[in-house]
């Protein structure tokens, strides 16, 4: 049978130990291998492996040995409880191996998990599987994760008291990383509020979620934004001794003022911009570039991508001969003589 994306999830957390088989599909391997790890975690709960109740299989066995799937799912173990034979990577090339398993199937066999890349809908083993009147196949695909989904890694990790204006941000920062980034984030914030009662906050997820900009970036486009110009010459000297690049300045000064611009621009206001921003921005780093887009306007970030984009063709000019982060601190100083000039 064919398990619906919208049902998926749910049956990932609950699945049914008397089906024969699942296949999980789909073209990112880090999507399918979380699903299948959630999915047999369920299945089969805390030691299974140590209880052997978990037989897993390269599909490259199958093909040097086809009876060893077979072999999994009869075989009997020492430990009482629900046992999976997991085949992993399979292809077309194991699907003889993988179907004559599914066909031998008996109450009380193992049951058969096996994980693929993305299955064209001609194929044998997804065929085999949608067709089966008790197994399931899914496919997993490259979409933005549902509310239901973050809560349920949220209650996995142990983080319940979550104020809505604070899921928003969640939710924005599932879209912006990986999968198993997410996940990995959350286990990191779950740790970082060990023993803290207070709900959850912003900050906590920004002092948690991957930093997209450096510290040292922050600091002089934060001098830049307010307009202390006499600030900028110390700063890029102690940048450039820890060998930080001109054209890496200004390629992240671009950045930054092209997100405070994106931001200025939202029809909806800026506080609606930033939070539209790819990555998502948390915590004490929003609040200063709300203050930033907000105090700068978009017509005066504008001209401050304009002075940016005109330093960058001289950094990459073949004809170039002054000193690259002389051209880098100019640029910065106009642009925090414009700030001045608000």
């Amino acid at each position: 049978m064919k398990l619906s994306t919208r049902d998926a999830p749910r049956y990932f957390a609950r699945p049914d130990a008397g089906r024969t088989g699942l296949l999980i599909h789909g073209a990112d391997a880090m999507r399918v291998a979380l699903r299948r790890q959630e999915v047999i975690a369920a299945l089969l709960g805390p030691g299974a492996e140590e209880e052997m109740r978990l037989a897993r299989l390269q599909a490259t066995d199958l093909k040097r040995d086809p009876a060893a799937l077979l072999d999994a799912v009869k075989a009997q173990g020492f430990f009482p409880g629900p046992r999976v034979a997991f085949v992993e990577d399979a292809t077309e090339a194991q699907a003889d191996a993988i179907l004559a398993a599914l066909a031998d199937w008996r109450e009380g066999d193992a049951q058969i998990v096996v994980t693929a890349g993305m299955l064209k809908p001609t194929s044998k083993l997804r065929k085999a599987f949608e067709s089966h009147p008790n197994a399931y196949a899914v496919g997993i695909y490259d979409e933005p994760p549902t509310r239901e989904e973050v809560e349920a890694v949220l209650a996995r990790a142990g983080l319940r008291d979550v104020p809505g204006a604070v899921m928003g941000d969640l939710m924005a920062l599932s879209r912006a990383l990986d999968p198993g980034d997410f996940r990995q984030t959350v286990e990191k914030l779950s740790l970082y509020r060990l023993g803290d009662d207070a709900p959850l906050s912003s900050s906590d997820i920004a002092a948690c979620a991957p930093a997209s900009t450096e510290a040292d970036l922050d600091e002089v486009l934060e001098i830049v934004a307010e307009g202390r110009s006499g600030e900028i010459a110390p700063v890029l000297r102690r940048l450039k001794a820890q060998g930080v690049q001109p054209v890496g300045l200004c390629i992240g000064a671009a950045r930054h003022f092209r997100a405070l611009y994106t931001a200025a621009a939202d029809p909806g206001g800026a506080a609606q911009g930033i939070n539209r921003l790819r990555p998502p921005v948390f915590g004490p780093r929003r609040d200063w570039m709300l203050r930033q887009a907000q105090g700068w306007g978009a017509a005066r970030l504008e001209q401050a991508l304009s002075i940016l984009t005109e330093t960058d063709l001289h950094l990459r000019s073949a004809g170039q001969h002054a000193p690259e982060m002389a051209l880098v601190e100019r640029a910065l100083i106009r642009l925090a003589m414009l700030a001045r000039a608000r």
